[in-house]
């Protein structure tokens, strides 16, 4: 198991993580539960029918890994299409960021809920719902995304990541964006089967 996500009864999955990757996982999921931010949440106390026709920004965010994130509905190829962006984003954005915080706090949570446990030769090993290891895949799909393009990843050339010296200072980010890879493929892999 170790490495691997494997299938539990229930369409669950499981697999055994060591100290150090609990804690690479556990900290990247709350890195990008800031990058996300609160965004603009209505109050506590406000109507919850009110609540269902607050807006949400209308410009796509600055930071190019958000704008990976929240990308726009359509492309900007004339300008009514980018009203129809900015419309689509304005209904759909809060929606979106709270769902991503959500699924990174499914991440920290059972990550957390293996503090307690022994994380001997194996590691400790994680046993996920099936609700949790879809949350788990968004995250894992959120990290890659954001870490990708923190490192101007483009297709053509990921064959050359993994020929990156070990004294280029984009290795560690690197290693952390093939392993997440190598996750969410195992993930995938175990909930498809």
């Amino acid at each position: 198991m170790a490495g691997r996500f494997e299938n539990l009864p229930g369409g669950g999955a499981a697999i055994a993580l060591d100290e150090v990757e609990v804690s690479i996982l556990r900290s990247l999921a709350v890195q990008l539960m800031e990058l996300i931010g609160p965004g603009d949440e209505p109050a506590v106390d406000a109507d919850p029918l009110a609540a269902l026709f607050v807006e949400g920004p209308s410009e796509p965010p600055s930071d190019p890994a958000l704008r990976r994130l929240f990308p726009d509905a359509y492309g900007d190829e004339s300008e009514d299409l980018r009203a129809s962006a900015a419309d689509f984003r304005r209904y759909t954005e809060n929606d979106l960021r709270a769902r991503k915080r959500e699924d990174a706090l499914v991440v920290v949570r059972a990550l957390d809920s293996l503090s307690g446990e022994s994380a001997g030769e194996g590691g400790a090993v994680l046993k996920l719902t099936a609700d949790e290891s879809r949350a788990w895949l968004g995250t894992l799909n959120d990290l890659r995304l954001t870490i990708g393009t923190r490192l101007e990843v483009k297709d053509e050339e990921s064959e050359q990541l993994y020929r990156l010296p070990d004294s280029d200072p984009r290795k560690p980010m690197v290693m952390a964006y093939l392993w997440l890879g190598a996750l969410q493929e195992s993930l995938v892999e175990t909930l498809m089967s």
